[in-house]
């Protein structure tokens, strides 16, 4: 989600200051959460601002980019590797623990496939036919 702009801040602050309603009635009337009001006029307050804080971040990659091309040469080296083999691999030689998914995503955006070939044609599917052919039944069974 977007932060909001600061001219929408600095309006909901005048709206305040102003005393045009009670808390409650301003957020209300900006369709802001009331926390978030008060976490405005408390940014004012301490930072003398009105602008969106930063981004906090995020967890670190586990893996750099070099890692990952490493991962790369193995997939070329081993195209059929599952995606266990190349996390284990990757533990084992790198010295990184990383999920199934993490190995995944890397592979994904590394853009290699890990197929040995290229699929062949596929087989054909049986037509599935009506789920019960008794021709002896003609009705419900009465004793």
């Amino acid at each position: 989600m977007a932060a909001y702009s600061v001219d929408l801040r600095q309006r909901i602050v005048e709206a305040v200051e102003r005393q045009v309603g009670s808390k409650r009635e301003i957020a209300r009337l900006f369709g802001v959460h009331e926390s978030f009001l008060y976490k405005l006029l408390r940014q004012k307050r301490e930072r003398g601002d009105l602008a969106p804080l930063p981004h906090g971040g995020g967890t670190q990659a586990k893996l750099t980019a070099a890692q990952w091309q490493q991962v790369a040469q193995w997939i070329e080296a081993t195209p059929d590797a599952t995606l266990a083999e190349l996390q284990k691999q990757v533990q084992k030689k790198l010295r990184v623990r990383v999920g199934l998914s993490t190995v995944g995503r890397g592979v994904e955006r590394l853009g290699v496939t890990r197929k040995k070939r290229v699929s062949g044609r596929r087989k054909p599917m049986p037509r599935p036919g009506p789920p019960f052919r008794n021709s002896n039944h003609s009705g419900p069974v009465t004793t």
